[in-house]
C-alpha cells in the first residue's frame, strides 16, 4: 500500500462512523433504489457494495486507490437507499463522512484547490457576493453578450452538457428576496436583533383582529436567492395568505449542503453554526425552505453539530423546527387558488419528487396535496417520481455522462405522461428537468416550474380576475 493510500486508510477509520459501517447486514434491499447500480449493475456501484469498500479501506484490508476514490464520487447522495434499509443505516452520513477523509488527503492540484476555495469559501456563503453575481449573470443574459457570445462560437469551447445547462439557465436577479420586497413595496418591517443585526420582517395577510398562525423564519437560500429570487417572492406570498407572519434574518448564510457533500465539513458546520445563531435570535417557531436540498441540510444539523457541547442543544432545536413551504402551506389558511388552463383546456401536471425532500426529510404527500388544491388541475403520478433526475447538488457538472443518462431514463417516464407542467420543489431538480425537456426536444409540450411559482401562478388567476370584476363594477357605476 502506498503512503498516500496509508494516510487515507488511517484518515477513513478516524473519520468513518464504526457502528453504522457494521449495521448494513449486505441484504441488498438498497440496490432497487440505487440510480447508479441500475444503470452499472456493479456491486461496487450500490450502496452496500460502497459500505463494504469503505469498511475495507478503514480496516487496511483493501486500498483507497484511484478506483476507490472514484466509486465514492460515482455517488449521487440521493439516498434513497435509507428509506429501503430494514437497518437505518444511514449511509447519507457514511458518504459524506468518506469524502471528508479523501478531501482531506486528495492531492488536488493547485487550479482545483483555487477553485474549490473560491466557490466553497469566498462565493457562496456570501449573500453580497452571490447577488453580485447574480447581477453579473443577469447582465450576461440581457445585454447581448449571450448573443454574442452565441454568434462568435464562444461556448463551443465548453463542454457539450455545460452548454445545454447555459441555455435553461433562468433569468438571473441582482437584488434578492429582501431587495426585491422592498422595492414592490409590499408590507414589512425592520427589526433589530442582538448582536447587531437585523431581520425583515413581513406581517401576514390577515384582518387586524386575526391573529397569525405561526412566525416563521425563511431560509432564503445562496443560490436560491441570486437565481431564484421570484420563487423567494411568491412563496412569502403563499406564507402570508395562508396566514404566517415571515421573518428573514439578513445574518442567515448559506446552508453548507454544498461544503459537505464535497467533504469540507469543518467549513458545513462553521456555517451551520451561523445559521443556528441567526434563526434563534429570530424568535421564529419553525424554519421555512422551499429547497429540497437546503432543507435536508439545515434538517441533519443536529448530527453536523452533536458534538458541539454548547451547540449540540440549539443545532437540535433548530433541526427540529425545519420544514418545507409546502407543509406549512398544507397546514395553514386556505389560499384563494383559481383554475389554470393551457391552450383553453385544462392543466395537467407530473410531479418529481426531490430525493432530499422525501428521503430526508420524508416529506411526500403535502406536495401533492397542494397540486390538488388547485381547482381543475389533474395530477399524473410520474411513474419512479422518487429515483434521482441526476441533478444531485453539482453532480451533472462533474459526473455528466452518468447525470445524464439518469436523466434520460426519467424523460422517458415524464414524456408518457403528457403533462403540460413538471412540477419539483427544489432548484437543483428544476434545472436538471429543464434540461431534460431540451434534451427530449419536448420544450413545445411542456415546461417545468418549480411548485411555489405554480401555486403563485393559480393565485395571479385569482388577481387578474378579481381585477377584471373590479373594472366590470367600476364601469357598471359609471354608466
Amino acid at each position: 500500500m502506498t503512503t498516500s493510500a496509508k494516510s487515507l486508510s488511517e484518515k477513513l477509520k478516524l473519520t468513518l462512523d464504526a457502528d453504522q459501517l457494521t449495521n448494513c447486514m449486505r441484504c441488498g434491499f438498497c440496490q432497487t433504489s440505487c440510480p447508479t447500480f441500475e444503470e452499472t449493475g456493479l456491486e461496487a456501484a450500490s450502496p452496500r457494495g460502497r459500505i463494504a469498500l469503505m469498511k475495507a479501506a478503514a480496516d487496511g484490508m483493501l486500498e483507497p486507490d484511484a478506483a476507490f476514490r472514484q466509486q465514492m464520487d460515482l455517488c449521487l447522495g440521493c439516498r434513497a437507499c435509507e428509506p429501503a434499509c430494514p437497518s437505518d443505516v444511514k449511509y447519507g452520513q457514511l458518504i459524506e463522512q468518506a469524502r471528508e477523509a479523501i478531501a482531506s488527503e486528495q492531492p488536488y492540484s493547485r487550479p482545483v484547490k483555487l477553485l474549490r476555495r473560491l466557490a466553497l469559501e469566498g462565493l457562496f456563503p456570501h449573500h453580497g457576493r452571490m447577488r453580485l453575481l447574480g447581477g453579473l449573470l443577469r447582465l450576461y443574459q440581457r445585454s447581448g453578450l449571450r448573443t454574442l457570445a452565441r454568434r462568435l462560437g464562444i461556448l463551443g469551447l465548453f463542454p457539450q452538457h455545460m452548454r445545454e445547462m447555459e441555455a435553461v439557465l433562468p433569468d438571473a436577479a441582482g437584488d434578492g428576496v429582501i431587495r426585491r420586497w422592498e422595492r414592490l413595496g409590499l408590507p414589512a418591517r425592520w427589526e433589530a436583533v442582538s448582536g447587531g443585526d437585523r431581520q425583515l420582517v413581513i406581517p401576514a395577510a390577515l384582518d387586524a383582529a386575526a391573529k397569525p398562525v405561526a412566525r416563521v423564519g425563511l431560509f432564503r437560500g445562496c443560490i436560491m436567492d441570486a437565481l431564484f429570487t421570484e420563487t423567494n417572492v411568491h412563496t412569502i406570498k403563499l406564507l402570508r395568505l395562508a396566514g404566517y407572519e415571515v421573518v428573514i434574518p439578513a445574518a442567515q448564510t448559506c446552508c453548507g449542503a454544498l461544503h459537505a457533500h464535497a467533504g469540507e465539513k469543518a467549513s458545513a458546520r462553521r456555517l451551520a453554526a451561523r445559521n443556528v445563531a441567526a434563526f434563534a435570535a429570530a424568535g421564529v417557531d419553525c424554519v421555512a425552505s422551499n429547497a429540497g436540498g437546503c432543507g435536508a441540510s439545515l434538517k441533519e444539523y443536529d448530527h453536523l453539530l452533536h458534538g458541539d457541547p454548547q451547540l449540540a442543544e440549539p443545532a437540535r432545536r433548530f433541526a427540529a423546527g425545519v420544514r418545507d413551504v409546502t407543509e406549512l402551506l398544507a397546514e395553514g389558511r386556505p389560499l384563494p387558488l383559481k383554475p389554470l388552463r393551457a391552450d383553453g383546456e385544462q392543466v395537467t401536471v407530473t410531479y418529481q419528487d426531490s430525493c432530499h425532500l422525501r428521503n430526508v426529510m420524508r416529506v411526500q404527500s403535502p406536495p401533492r396535496r397542494m397540486i390538488a388544491s388547485v381547482p381543475g388541475v389533474r395530477l399524473r403520478e410520474l411513474q419512479e417520481a422518487d429515483r434521482c433526475c441526476g441533478s444531485a447538488g453539482i453532480y451533472n457538472l462533474t459526473q455528466p455522462d452518468m447525470s445524464s443518462r439518469v436523466l434520460d431514463r426519467k424523460m422517458e417516464h415524464v414524456e408518457r405522461t403528457r403533462a403540460n407542467v413538471v412540477l419539483t420543489a427544489n432548484p437543483g431538480c428544476l434545472l436538471q428537468m429543464k434540461w431534460g425537456i431540451a434534451r427530449a426536444g419536448l420544450t413545445q409540450q411542456m415546461e417545468a416550474l418549480h411548485l411555489v411559482d405554480f401555486l403563485a401562478r393559480s393565485l395571479q388567476e385569482n388577481e387578474a380576475e378579481q381585477g377584471r370584476r373590479d373594472a366590470v363594477r367600476s364601469g357598471s357605476g359609471r354608466s
